[in-house]
């Protein structure tokens, strides 16, 4: 019984050191940030953008690249993942903007030149600004917001509060607490994650066409976490999956095509 003891006390103390170290170290595992520092468009290979720097609500000043549209073609408004940053989406944003369609692609607060660190509130205040510099030069019709893993929650965010075209969400979730509680199913993460992005609470608010991409072998964000939020939107919606795609490849399996069908379909 002593053992026995003595072997569930040590049990217990490895537990809570885990779940100390999963606390203290969550905002460095959700948003790993990638070591690369502000770069202009034109050295990154898209001298079409313009960089400009905003202002947000509470003081952070950060990045967003614009190209922009030609006459009477939308604009996407593009929030990218948790390991991603601008320089290194390149050539997705040639793809995205090759038949005209603008751009303004967001580097969320403590990526890659802009100012501060990233939390949920940051980034919805950062996908704030950015809307507001997008709807300051485009009819609220005209902008299709676009969020790919991690930035899908900041997307359906914006969509839930602001007017918008469309909607496309690439890799989503219905909430980070789902997918952390799917990689820790021993830890209680929703009683101290402190970045939920409830996906699953906001979509509804959604009435602009939605558009769902997910690759059935993605290894981040398994799909069915993807179908379920998709469960939960309005219509119209579509959801497209792509065999054999995993979580940062779909514009292999042709994301970007079946993007723009849908950017340039009347009605979704």
């Amino acid at each position: 019984m002593t053992i026995l003891k003595w072997l569930l006390i040590v049990v217990a103390a490895v537990y809570v050191c885990g779940l100390a170290v999963l606390f203290f170290k969550q905002r460095e595992m959700l948003f790993p940030i990638p070591p690369v520092g502000r770069t202009p468009p034109d050295a990154a290979g898209l001298p079409e953008a313009e960089e400009h720097v905003l202002t947000t609500a509470d003081g952070e000043k950060v990045i967003v690249w614009h190209v922009p549209a030609k006459p009477g073609r939308p604009v996407v408004l593009f929030f990218h993942g948790n390991g991603d940053f601008l320089a290194g989406r390149v050539a997705r944003f040639k793809g995205i903007t090759s038949d005209g369609t603008g751009l303004v692609a967001l580097s969320f607060r403590g990526y890659a030149g802009s100012s501060g660190a990233p939390s949920e509130r940051g980034l919805l205040l950062d996908a704030a600004a950015a809307y507001g510099f997008a709807a300051a030069r485009y009819h609220a019709e005209q902008i299709v917001v676009w969020g790919f893993s991690l930035g899908t929650g900041v997307a359906v965010a914006v969509a839930a509060e602001h007017p918008v075209g469309k909607l496309i969400l690439e890799a989503p979730y219905t909430s980070t607490t789902d997918v952390a509680g799917a990689l820790f199913p021993i830890v209680p993460v929703s009683l101290f994650m402190r970045d939920q992005f409830h996906s699953d609470r906001r979509i509804a608010r959604v009435t602009a066409p939605l558009l769902v991409m997910h690759g059935t072998s993605d290894p981040v964000i398994p799909i069915r976490f993807g179908e379920r939020l998709f469960a939960l939107g309005r219509e119209p919606k579509r959801f497209v999956r792509f065999p054999g795609g995993g979580h940062d490849n779909l514009d292999e399996f042709g994301a970007i095509e079946t993007a723009r069908q849908f950017i340039n379909a009347a009605g979704g």
